[in-house]
């Protein structure tokens, strides 16, 4: 009898181990497989992460060259003046760079701005306000970026400065690169004012 009992518990034991095994392995089955779908879902969401970046207005070049990423930031830039047409209000932006040279006396006192200096001209068609109480005109779609920065040997033939279009589509909420702005686009445009380092407008002081 006893000899029974001890087969009988033998045998439990047994099947314990086994079944124990069988958890384990399912267990670490299933964490090779949540582990699996984890690094997919990371794979995946990058890849949709790198798909809008490419769609991103700092992905884009004009075809002369000039990177939009260049301007990064210029939303928060410095205002240096303002301009309008019958149809167009342009605000003119600047980075530190020429902020700091407009500062110094640039281009007043004979001295160019220094390379890295770069400007944006954000550009907005116009419209009367219908909320005012006198007449004013005031921005209504955001049109276009005018972006110019410096660098002497890579612009060397165009007054040290490269230029270029960025248009912007209000429907589709995007920006593209203007396909008839090579990167002297506007050094033609701008030699009136060679003596001011090519640089229309006056730094207005607050």
């Amino acid at each position: 009898m006893s000899g029974l009992v001890t087969k009988s518990m033998a045998q439990e034991q047994q099947a314990q181990k086994i079944e124990t095994r069988t958890a384990v392995a399912r267990i670490g089955a299933f964490t090779i497989v949540a582990t699996a779908v984890a690094a997919l879902a990371v794979l995946g969401a990058a890849a949709l992460f790198a798909q809008g970046q490419g769609k991103d207005k700092y992905s884009l070049v004009s075809p002369g060259g000039i990177a939009f990423s260049d301007f990064r930031g210029y939303e928060d830039w410095a205002d240096v003046s303002s301009a309008r047409t019958t149809e167009i209000l342009k605000v003119i932006v600047a980075n530190p760079t020429m902020i700091n040279a407009y500062k110094a006396g640039v281009p007043g006192n004979g001295q160019p701005f220094p390379d890295g200096s770069m400007i944006v001209k954000l550009q907005w068609k116009l419209k009367k306000s219908t909320e005012a109480p006198f007449a004013v005109e005031v921005p209504d779609v955001f049109s276009q970026a005018f972006v110019m920065e410096k660098d002497s040997k890579r612009f060397s033939k165009s007054g040290g400065w490269g230029y270029a279009v960025f248009n912007y589509d209000p429907a589709s909420d995007k920006f593209t690169a203007d396909a008839k702005s090579p990167s002297d686009c506007g050094f033609a445009c701008h030699t009136p004012v060679k003596a001011k380092d090519y640089i229309f407008h006056p730094y207005q002081k607050r």
